[in-house]
């Protein structure tokens, strides 16, 4: 009777590299590079970027923190109430480009009575994270706004220079840069999209 061998031989499997791999990692590569020529193109044609100055959008956008800007959100649609906006004071260009939150929507009546923002009559409510306000500016009396124009206030109510003042006032739609959608790590604040 024969011994069977208890070695255990192994086949060296050789792994070739097929027509069909290389064609897939190349089809791979293709589309990874056009998906980010895309992106540079949509960011370049309809993006743009600034940096905060001051804090009067603080604690959500601090100063000097990077901020993208998407030109191509109110092309279709108007900016909704809570929009963070991004434009220049009365569209001088030669201002820096001012980033604050929408409150007022055109055709409305805006007033700030006892640090609280009344809208048509109505008390608007707002979470706590905002300040009441101490000084109502030109929103002390009634503000109306035009068919194409919004009241902006900055998150940092008592440090902002915004529709309150004379020399913002009224934003009009085509002044508007557009809506700040991406912001960039600055120190302890993460990035994110700007809400």
């Amino acid at each position: 009777m024969r011994k069977r061998s208890r070695e255990l031989t192994f086949a060296e499997n050789k792994k070739i590299v097929s027509a069909d791999m290389i064609r897939e990692i190349l089809i791979t590569v293709f589309y990874c590079f056009v998906a980010v020529l895309i992106a540079v193109v949509l960011v370049t044609a309809y993006g743009m970027r600034t940096s905060i100055i001051g804090s009067s959008m603080s604690p959500g956008l601090v100063n000097n923190q990077t901020v993208l800007i998407n030109r191509f959100a109110y092309r279709l649609l108007p900016p909704k109430r809570g929009d963070v906006v991004c434009f220049y004071p009365k569209g001088n260009e030669s201002s820096h480009i001012y980033v604050k939150r929408v409150v007022g929507l055109p055709g409305e009546s805006i007033q700030i009575i006892d640090g609280y923002i009344y809208i048509d009559g109505v008390r608007y409510n707002e979470d706590d994270s905002f300040d009441i306000i101490e000084d109502p500016g030109d929103a002390g009396s009634l503000f109306v706004l035009g068919n194409d124009e919004y009241f902006v206030l900055g998150d940092n109510r008592n440090n902002s220079e915004d529709s309150r003042n004379g020399n913002i006032g009224a934003v009009k739609r085509d002044t508007l840069l557009g809506k700040a959608w991406f912001k960039f790590s600055r120190g302890e604040y993460m990035a994110g999209f700007v809400k």
